[in-house]
């Protein structure tokens, strides 16, 4: 049985021939450890977007079996999807756990990003992220069923689109529970920024912009 409904394939089909621009990647890493819950169904999704249009090209690697690929995309777990230009090896716009959910919606929306290489943040968003000259790792957690989750993870993919110094994670926390239990997340969206400056909520993004800058420059000063 699918995922995507038909009545959504046909939404997405003018969606993408509308908005896709130049021809990106679509990156998954899954494994065939136990451990991964929706691997599968990952795959399947990525699958069915892919199908949809074109400029979607699908990379399927085994993270266990794909290390050096791993590596250049920066993936340390799985499942992971990655947006990137066609043939870019980054991974700065990446999904840990499967998009579903409200989560789905970033998804798309970051493909549209990627492929038109814009996207619009405040005037002084852009001044700040601008000034980003050094590494800069924004993680968001989320579940599928928060509503507001998809509008933080969005700025932070747009601010990693913006700038290849960014990178920008959601974070499943039902499937890595773990990992958000060590970070203290108990309610989403949860932020942390350079394992450091940590909020809740789905700022603005001139506010959320000011809470990268204040994790750089403690990183200027380390």
């Amino acid at each position: 049985m699918p995922l995507i409904r038909e009545e959504d394939k046909k939404f997405l089909m003018q969606e993408f021939e509308k908005h896709l621009k130049d021809d990106i990647d679509l990156v998954i890493f899954t494994s065939e450890s136990p451990e991964c819950k929706y691997c599968k169904e990952t795959v399947e999704l990525a699958e069915e977007v892919a199908e949809i249009n074109g400029k979607i090209h699908l990379e399927k690697y085994d993270f266990d079996k794909d290390r050096k690929d791993a590596e250049a995309f920066g993936v340390e777990k799985f499942p992971a999807t990655i947006v990137a230009k066609h043939g870019e090896k980054n991974g700065r716009v990446k999904y840990y756990g499967i998009p579903s959910g409200y989560e789905f919606g970033s998804l798309i929306e970051d493909m549209k990003n990627v492929s038109n290489g814009e996207v619009e943040v405040s005037s002084k968003a852009m001044e700040i992220i601008n000034k980003i000259d050094k590494p800069v790792s924004i993680k968001v957690y989320v579940t599928p069923t928060c509503p507001y989750c998809p509008k933080a993870v969005g700025t932070a993919h747009k601010f990693a689109i913006l700038n290849k110094n960014i990178t920008g994670e959601m974070i499943e926390s039902m499937e890595f529970e773990q990992e958000a239990e060590e970070v203290g997340v108990s309610s989403v969206p949860h932020i942390v920024i350079n394992g450091e400056v940590q909020f809740v909520g789905a700022y603005p993004d001139d506010q959320f912009a000011e809470y990268v800058m204040e994790a750089y420059n403690n990183h200027s000063k380390a």
